[in-house]
């Protein structure tokens, strides 16, 4: 077996030893898993430069990762399955995302986390697993990574061109070479005279270079310069908004692909290891899902490509798969030089094939699917893609079910379905509504988007896990489509905006074909810059005559709305760039555009929306429409019926912030 240690570092109750209604209490149990894989091994031959790996004397690769289980004390009260949470940046997500956990409880990253939020994944019973699986992944408080070699060729670290992307929220005069405070790749020569460096006022416009005299690799130190190979410094100050993307030789590659190593063989070991092997949930699992979140949703769409679902022993380690809001990307997740964290629109991330099924793109003629691979071995693997309207208006999630070109459906590939949550943003919506992001400080033009498909998400996990262990089939797939008329251009949508109170984008990126001429195993970029050619046909949903969208799930704050839901807002002008789309810095965010409570001040603001009076006679009645719409979703299932209460009691709080003048 892959793992060879698993060095307990902690062991104790969850939550002060709290009781999850039947289920009962849980332990968590925090330590490290140390592997040693066999790089000649058919299960590991996918992974990027394993062969330049350093080998201990058995041959085999040695690598280490945080992990953290979350299991029921009473096992045989479990569910026996897994929920593996992929890590976002190395911070746990589906706390926050399957039991509505408090954003700073989460993002914090405390162990264990001050609050659990509703319990759900505990009073269902779930075991959670996280393990680390990014080597650039920052040492601060919480955070999990991967410990990851070097590759080594001919006993000396390798050097090779990288590009990278930044976009401030300030007038700065440096930037790190690297996301969120990630490990950076270092500049191989601070004077390399062929580094480029070029600067964009969209993604897909023409990027204008900037004079090689005019940068440097330094960092300000006390108004002085000072050199330093994991800083880009401009005099001249970089703009907010502006997007800068950097060309530059590094030094120094570790073995990113060892991250899907990680996260498969711990699961493996959790799922198939003996008490004797320091298991600790040793004969207590049968099933495992794998769930991520944006970047951790593309690491998983990444994973399915690949196929690197069997281990050294043959096994298949995930049933289930469960990628949220990754869209159409993919990633630099098993790439030499990869920066896993990096997931701006215009790089890397987006890579034909997107559909799970196989389709063609008409222009560069290549054929292929994301579960092609699995597909051949006859495997099945039970996948939801789910996505919210802010993907498609970035360009990239109609691509997943419609062809490249934007002309024709796809259809689900059988151990698939897809799925769109109608007028929501990137992230849960924010509640009470703020123009302003607490976690990043990113502010928008508009309140931000506050629909909270949180409900969405745990009916969809149950309905994954039924799929998976008796067959149940899922709900059918809801998302745009372009025989019924609901998938249309964004830039189309302009005049459905008229008459209500708000700037519609001047400019709505599309996402165009790059060729970074990569080979067939991904190894290296051999076009740095990458070259472009022709957009592609990005498509969103078609919208009401309040501006929200139709096709998809409809939330009952959507389908009973109180303020039109948008998917998209436009930066604020203190950070810059206020004609762009937010969403290149920390996930898109969505708006939320008040209906104006009676129709006097519907008609002082110039409103052809009607008001809140107009559209309901109370608010008893509005709340009997909402608990309407929500028994619906139960009936079709995209929601359980223990959300009800949950769902009305919010629509309650909603009711009174809209009809009094927005909580003023």
């Amino acid at each position: 077996m892959a793992v060879t240690q698993f060095e307990i570092t902690n062991r104790r109750p969850l939550a002060d030893g709290q009781a999850f209604g039947d289920i009962g209490g849980y332990e968590e149990v925090v330590g490290i898993l140390r592997y040693a894989v066999d790089p000649g091994h058919e299960a590991n031959s996918r992974i990027t430069d394993i062969n330049l790996a350093p080998r201990n004397s058995d041959g085999l690769v040695e690598f280490a990762a945080d992990v953290h289980i979350m299991r029921p004390v009473d096992a045989s009260k479990g569910r026996r399955k897994i929920v593996y949470d992929v890590l976002n940046r190395g911070n746990k997500v589906m706390l926050g995302t399957f039991n509505s956990a408090s954003p700073a409880a989460v993002v914090a990253g405390q162990v264990p986390p001050t609050e659990v939020g509703n319990g759900f994944l505990m009073r269902h019973g779930y075991t959670s697993v996280w393990c680390g699986w990014s080597p650039d992944a920052p040492r601060l408080a919480g955070r999990m990574k991967l410990y990851a070699p070097d590759a080594i060729d001919r006993g000396m670290p390798i050097t090779g061109r990288i590009f990278s992307q930044f976009q401030p929220m300030s007038r700065v005069r440096h930037l790190r070479l690297a996301d969120r405070f990630h490990t950076p790749h270092a500049a191989a020569d601070t004077l390399e005279p062929d580094a480029l460096l070029t600067v964009r006022d969209q993604p897909d416009l023409e990027p204008r270079v900037i004079p090689r005299d005019q940068w440097s690799f330094a960092l300000e130190d006390h108004g002085v310069p000072a050199e330093d190979a994991n800083f880009v410094y401009m005099a001249a100050g970089f703009e907010p908004g502006k997007m800068y993307q950097l060309t530059y030789t590094t030094i120094g590659a570790p073995v990113v692909g060892l991250g899907y190593l990680a996260m498969r063989d711990a699961v493996s070991f959790l799922k198939y290891g003996s008490a004797k092997d320091g298991n600790p949930t040793a004969g207590e699992i049968d099933h495992a899902i794998a769930f991520g979140v944006s970047q951790s949703a593309r690491y998983l769409r990444h994973y399915l490509y690949m196929d690197l679902n069997q281990d050294e022993q043959g096994r298949d380690v995930f049933e289930g798969v469960f990628p949220h809001v990754g869209g159409g990307m993919r990633g630099e997740f098993n790439q030499r030089f990869g920066q896993p964290s990096k997931d701006l629109p215009s790089v890397i991330a987006q890579m034909f094939p997107f559909t799970a099924s196989t389709s063609t793109d008409p222009v560069t003629e290549e054929s292929g699917g994301v579960m092609d691979r699995i597909t051949e071995r006859g495997a099945n693997i039970r996948t939801f893609f789910s996505n919210t309207g802010a993907e498609y208006w970035r360009g990239d999630a109609s691509l997943i079910h419609i062809d490249p070109a934007g002309r024709k459906d796809i259809e689900d590939h059988p151990s698939t379905r897809t799925y769109h949550f109608s007028a929501t943003m990137h992230g849960p919506g924010i509640w009470p509504p703020t123009d302003t992001q607490a976690t990043d400080g990113m502010r928008g033009q508009n309140l931000l988007n506050s629909v909270d498909y949180r409900p969405f998400m745990r009916a969809l996990l149950v309905r994954l896990d039924e799929w998976i262990t008796d067959d149940t089939p899922p709900p059918p797939s809801k998302h745009p489509r372009v025989d019924d008329g609901t998938a249309v251009p964004a830039a189309s949508l302009a005049r459905a905006f008229e008459g209500i109170p708000v700037k519609f984008p001047a400019h709505v990126p599309v996402p165009v074909r790059l060729d970074f001429g990569t080979d067939q195993n991904q190894e290296r970029t051999l076009n740095l810059p990458p070259i472009p050619s022709e957009v592609y046909g990005s498509l969103v949903s078609d919208v009401n005559e309040d501006g929200n969208e139709i096709a998809g799930i409809t939330h009952p704050d959507v389908s009973v709305p109180l303020a039109t839901s948008t998917p998209w807002n436009l930066r604020h002008p203190d950070v810059g760039a206020p004609d762009q789309i937010m969403g290149l810095t920390g996930g898109p965010r969505g708006s939320t555009l008040p209906f104006a409570p009676n129709a006097n001040e519907r008609a002082a603001a110039d409103d052809r929306r009607p008001s809140i009076a107009e559209r309901y006679t109370s608010k008893d009645q509005y709340l009997r429409l909402v608990q309407e719409k929500a028994e619906e979703l139960v009936s079709d299932r995209y929601m359980l019926h223990e959300d009800i209460e949950r769902v009305v009691a919010q629509a309650g709080v909603r009711w009174d912030w809209f009809t009094s003048r927005h909580g003023e």
